[in-house]
């Protein structure tokens, strides 16, 4: 009786110890992939031009960025309105970032910068990271008539507990 409990005590630690060795060896491969993907500790969300706008960008195989920018209508039609511009391009090469928007409503954006620390103290702090560089503006009016705005601009790396919800492609 005694040889039966020691039998199904080891049944039980070896059945134990094969189930926790299974579970390690099926994580996922992306996540682990997604960990040691060069660039892929500055895929987050940052701010842009006014308070409550923000860019998302994440950084995938071979230096390839996506993403999309977050942003209040200026135009009398979408004034106020919330519009998401998708990257049509985007690349990281080492910390040198540049990314194109889709036009909306006659407006797209081109940056081009860098990602470098910030003030942040720790991974996942505001400013940790912050995109450093030259956004331009271009704006085609009705009259299919385009002017460029550029500007030097500081994007600020939000928090890690705050995440956006990505917007449909519809």
């Amino acid at each position: 009786m005694h040889y039966w409990r020691l039998g199904l005590t080891l049944l039980a630690i070896l059945g134990s110890s094969l189930l926790s060795h299974a579970q390690q060896k099926s994580a996922p491969p992306a996540a682990a992939d997604e960990a040691r993907l060069p660039g892929s500790e500055y895929s987050g969300m940052y701010t842009f031009l006014r308070e409550g706008e923000f860019v998302q960008v994440s950084v995938e195989e071979a230096g390839r960025v996506t993403g999309f920018v977050s942003r209040f209508g200026d135009l009398d039609s979408d004034k106020g309105a919330f519009l998401d511009q998708f990257f049509k391009t985007g690349k990281l090469s080492g910390n040198a970032l540049s990314f194109t928007t889709e036009v909306v409503h006659g407006l797209g954006f081109e940056f081009k910068g860098t990602i470098e620390r910030g003030e942040g103290k720790k991974p996942g702090d505001e400013a940790y990271y912050v995109l450093k560089g030259t956004l331009t503006q271009t704006l085609t009016d009705a009259n299919k008539k385009t002017s460029s705005k550029s500007q030097e601009v500081t994007l600020k790396a939000f928090p890690s507990d705050v995440s956006p919800t990505a917007p449909s492609r519809d």
